[in-house]
């Protein structure tokens, strides 16, 4: 999925190389995605990212920011929160 199909107001997962956002969709800006209600992770070194995403998933967004701009063309990969599976 690119950042610019991504509907107003979903909750998308997007991952740069060295961070995870988590967060509601708004708009673009340039270059740049606007979230909302967002969980802005660092990714460390040997860190298991799928299951970070799917406790987010299962459990909610564990908001540690209010906004989010994320550069565009930094973007590894997009995907809507509500696509990711669940813990079991």
């Amino acid at each position: 999925m690119r950042i610019q199909d991504v509907p107003h107001g979903l909750n998308v997962v997007i991952e740069t190389g060295a961070t995870i956002y988590i967060g509601r969709f708004d708009s673009l800006n340039g270059f740049k995605a606007l979230l909302h209600s967002c969980d802005v992770h660092p990714i460390g070194a040997g860190e298991d990212v799928e299951h970070y995403v799917r406790d987010a998933a299962t459990y909610g967004v564990n908001v540690t920011q209010g906004d989010a701009e994320v550069d565009v063309l930094g973007i590894k990969s997009v995907r809507l929160l509500r696509d990711v599976p669940k813990l079991a």
